[in-house]
């Protein structure tokens, strides 16, 4: 569904597009022509910024080091060409490019699966690169198309219940799930349920609302309506994780950026007891394509089935640049 809608947006502004270049070069007038392009992208840019402007004011006493004027005019640039990316062509045209990759149960040698999990109106499009690599390194995976797209979070566990099932059957290990935005909180609903405790390896999240974000506040979808700071989903999730919060969190590695414009103030994307990792100078859709997030998803696959986690990192302060 998502691609389908993302198809019909994305060709509606090429045909918007074609129709300013039809409608000027007309009237002999090339240059206004050649605008149209440029025209698309500036509104586009300009919603972006907006997003910049209401992250710079909010951040406020947020313990993440303040980003600077030019780190945030680099990230918006770094999110403008993402956006383009995943928006208008990864996700709405090339979302079943690489199927999952899933073994024959039993079959010699086994190796550790990763499950991939989207976020808020995307699809599994969004980790194509990753998706590339992992069938290139024979690591079985699969990536989740979550649905009902504008439904509460709760209704998009059992999909995720569902890869993690198919990965443990057939490979007979626990996988390691990498999930961006809203995928993060799928994750954890998923993870608090009794019984889950030993069926995830590890867990990566990438710019999640886990203390909800402040944008939420100005989207009225369900899930959005769930994401908000102080929303009531977030006291009851938190709350079915408190008598297991310490054994649980250090499996999880949780990257945040102080210039991630859907996820702020920056320290919501971060969990108390969990590895968290500041990516500094990095939008939201655009962290996806970091290096740092990839290495650490091999790092884990590579790791024996009980692990010894890393000390949590609850430090709010810089230490990965900018890949």
């Amino acid at each position: 569904m998502t691609a389908r809608i993302q198809q019909l947006i994305t060709l509606a502004a090429l045909a918007l597009a074609a129709l300013w270049v039809w409608t000027f070069v007309r009237q002999g007038q090339l240059l206004w022509a050649l605008l149209a392009p440029l025209a698309l992208l500036s509104i586009l840019g300009a919603v972006l910024a907006l997003e910049f402007v209401l992250l710079r004011l909010v951040h406020a006493a947020d313990l993440t080091p303040r980003a600077t004027a030019s780190a945030l005019a680099s990230a918006w640039w770094g999110e403008l060409l993402a956006a383009v990316r995943v928006f208008c062509w990864r996700q709405p045209f090339k979302s079943q490019d690489y199927p999952d990759l899933v073994p024959q149960q039993g079959a010699e040698p086994q190796r550790r699966g990763a499950v991939l999990v989207h976020g808020y109106f995307c699809n599994r499009g969004l980790w194509n690169r990753w998706l590339q690599r992992l069938r290139e390194q024979g690591t079985p995976f699969i990536a989740v198309d979550l649905e009902p797209v504008f439904g509460s979070i709760d209704s998009l566990v059992p999909v995720l219940e569902s890869a993690v099932s198919t990965l443990e059957q057939q490979t007979g290990q626990a996988p390691v799930v990498v999930a961006h935005s809203m995928g993060g909180l799928v994750l954890r609903r998923w993870y608090a349920k009794p019984g889950n405790e030993h069926r995830l390896h590890h867990a990566i999240t990438l710019g999640t609302p886990h203390q909800g974000t402040w944008l939420a506040r100005l989207a009225f979808t369900v899930n959005a309506r769930e994401m908000r700071q102080g929303a009531a989903w977030l006291g009851c999730l938190s709350g079915d994780e408190t008598t297991t919060l310490h054994s649980r969190m250090p499996r999880f590695t949780c990257f945040y950026s102080n210039c991630d414009n859907i996820v702020f103030p920056p320290a919501t994307a971060t969990l108390p007891g969990a590895d968290n990792r500041h990516l500094p100078g990095v939008a939201h859709v655009d962290m996806v394509d970091m290096p740092q997030p990839w290495e650490e998803l091999k790092r884990w696959l590579a790791m024996p089935t009980e692990p010894t986690a890393p000390a949590a990192s609850d430090a709010l302060s810089p230490d990965s640049p900018r890949g």
